[in-house]
């Protein structure tokens, strides 16, 4: 019998197209002899949706028209298995649209990447792959994921961060801390986000403005960076879990600005985009092998730092003129799941999947032997005054 998983993606997030792209690649990856896969759509209003007209990347030009296609549902869940059911139910005939073994997200940034979704799943019972509720939001906020480096003595670069009202309310101060801790250039971002978006390099102070309200738009904390000269980005992924991890070929992406932009990582001329598989890279990066254990030897502890699992690619900046190698961040649903960094590997994407579901299952199993709830119901071992007290 086949194992049935869910792909759900998309969701209330700035990285929306981002996660379909990303979805559809896994979804016609997979391994059909071994999965039946059920694809499950949350749109940018947070409804559910799952149909087979959710496979094909064209359908999603007239969204409206792909949801006419579909069936929407609400999830619930039955003896582990996710249930997707007809909402609004109808009157006669199933109103179970498809039942899930295995949930597999791919949902890039807020309510996906952050611990929500995880955490729904968690209360339904139901196995999904990746990162647990805390591994992921500690991966997806800039700020806690550098605490927790700098904790466990991985290198990161300078740092600073504030609450975007504070900046709103009383700008100065902020500025001064800047210009006394971090100084010119800098780079800012929005404190939760990937795939580049709302981060902007600032080489002078009179562009400091523009750049905190550009981030201070996507996230109510801002974090400022020093710019590392002369940068070299080297990208590695990991797979495992606590018990195992293993670390991918190191890449160099290559593009034209100051850091990979989001138009360079998912739009190709024409406006056409095969995710991050289509971004320029050199696999496997142009570095000394003595270098290159060093990053995947930094990539598996930082997995391990926040307790990862499933895969997760770790982004490094290196100063090519004093050699130092800074940890920048990892993504816990990295774009295009990162199935290029393991091709080399000679772990084809289909069984790249395969492990995930694996790792999945083995963590749902070792967390079914927890106890959950307290077996006695203490509100009956009285018979009298149990609720005078309250």
């Amino acid at each position: 019998m086949k194992t049935h998983i869910g792909v759900i993606f998309g969701g209330r997030s700035v990285e929306h197209e981002v996660s379909v792209i990303s979805a559809l690649q896994v979804i016609h990856a997979v391994d059909t002899e071994r999965f039946e896969v059920v694809p499950i759509y949350i749109t940018k209003e947070g409804d559910w949706y799952s149909g087979e007209a959710l496979m094909t990347l064209e359908n999603y030009k007239d969204v409206e028209t792909l949801k006419k296609r579909c069936s929407r549902v609400v999830p619930t869940a039955e003896g582990g298995r996710l249930l997707l059911l007809r909402n609004p139910p109808a009157r006669f005939g199933k109103n179970i649209i498809a039942e899930v073994d295995v949930v597999f997200p791919v949902t890039h940034g807020t309510y996906g990447e952050d611990g929500c979704l995880q955490g729904l799943l968690e209360m339904l019972d139901v196995p999904y792959v990746g990162c647990d509720v805390t591994a992921s939001a500690l991966g997806m906020d800039k700020i806690r994921f550098k605490e927790i480096g700098k904790a466990r003595a991985l290198p990161m670069v300078e740092y600073i961060w504030f609450f975007s009202k504070s900046w709103h309310t009383d700008p100065k101060p902020v500025r001064q801390q800047v210009c006394d801790k971090i100084g010119y250039p800098l780079i800012v971002k929005p404190a939760n986000l990937g795939s580049s978006i709302g981060v902007a390099v600032v080489t002078a102070e009179d562009a400091l403005d523009e750049a905190v309200a550009l981030a201070a738009s996507f996230a109510d904390r801002v974090i400022v960076e020093k710019l590392v000269p002369n940068v070299l980005e080297i990208n590695c992924a990991v797979i495992g879990d606590q018990d195992e991890t293993t670390a991918s070929v190191c890449e160099e992406p290559l593009h034209s600005s100051e850091f990979l932009s989001y138009a360079e990582k998912y739009q190709t001329k024409g406006g056409s985009t095969k995710g991050m598989e289509s971004v320029k890279r050199r696999i496997p990066a142009d570095i000394s092998q003595e270098r290159a254990q060093t990053i995947q030897d930094l990539a598996c502890k930082t997995f391990s730092a926040i307790g990862a699992n499933g895969v997760a690619r770790i982004d490094f900046l290196i100063n090519r003129d004093s050699e130092e190698i800074f940890v920048n961040e990892i993504n816990t649903i990295p774009g295009s799941m990162a199935f290029y960094l393991w091709t080399p590997s000679n772990l084809e994407f289909a069984e790249l999947i395969a492990k995930l579901v694996k790792l999945a299952l083995k963590r749902s199993r070792e967390r079914s032997t927890l106890l959950r709830a307290n077996p006695v119901n203490i509100l009956a071992l009285s018979s009298k005054g149990a609720g005078s007290k309250l």
